[in-house]
């Protein structure tokens, strides 16, 4: 669909950096907004410059930035944190469904959505969360994940696409992830073999970008898109496999 607008929160994440050229290249998407704490620096060798609007915010006022004075189509969110991040259990999960951390600074994910939300305008929500997420799960992150999720899915937006790909490939990350250090070659190996296992950040945000111009209801088959949550709350699902066809298209 041509002549869309979008905002991206999360753009100097690692797969947010790649997302925002993705849709600054689409010519899909006529303007695009990157709110954020930090923004991307204009000489970053970003394409069509003239599309992005950018703006410093306090993610601890959210409801005070301004994230809805515009009438976004589209809203991505690629805000994301570790538990070690968080300090400890406890915290993981309020800071997921809230707020996330880098480092010691707060970043709201669902307050984030329901800020952006415009309930009389027409709006797709595309979430990068991860592979296993399930509200059910015994496993915090996965659990967390999954809650987070189903609570967005209940914000009203008309279409929600949520990205569960693998371990994300050569992610350049502000902070050090051990144990993703010394499993990402293994990971990289397994993936030459298998579309289940991880995909390269590049990857992850051009089939992000491709599934909010199609939409959840003209995703292909080769997506494997499935349908997840209540009537209520529903939401489209794409797993790893299903993002590395989007991106190969």
């Amino acid at each position: 669909m041509s002549g869309q607008t979008a905002l991206i929160l999360g753009a100097t994440g690692a797969t947010g950096k790649f997302l925002l050229r993705e849709l600054l290249g689409s010519p899909n998407f006529t303007k695009v907004g990157e709110f954020g704490r930090r923004i991307t620096p204009l000489d970053d060798h970003l394409p069509n410059k003239e599309k992005l609007t950018q703006k410093v915010i306090d993610f601890e006022n959210v409801h005070q930035a301004g994230l809805n004075d515009e009438k976004w189509d589209v809203v991505f969110i690629t805000l994301g944190t570790s538990r070690a991040q968080a300090g400890g259990a406890e915290n993981f999960r309020r800071i997921d469904q809230e707020y996330t951390f880098t480092g010691s600074i707060a970043r709201y994910v669902v307050n984030a959505a329901k800020a952006s939300r415009i309930p009389e305008h027409k709006q797709r929500l595309v979430y990068l969360s991860s592979s296993g997420a399930d509200a059910s799960a015994r496993v915090l992150y996965t659990k967390s994940k999954g809650e987070t999720e189903n609570r967005l899915a209940s914000l009203g937006y008309d279409d929600n696409i949520i990205c569960r790909p693998g371990p994300l490939l050569n992610a350049n990350r502000s902070e050090t992830r051990i144990l993703e250090q010394l499993f990402n070659p293994l990971f990289k190996l397994a993936s030459s073999f298998s579309d289940n296992v991880g995909m390269p950040v590049t990857s992850v945000a051009k089939a992000m970008r491709i599934a909010a111009e199609l939409g959840s209801s003209g995703l292909p088959t080769t997506a494997q898109a499935i349908k997840a949550g209540s009537a209520e709350a529903k939401f489209t699902v794409i797993p790893n496999s299903g993002l590395l066809a989007l991106a190969r298209s």
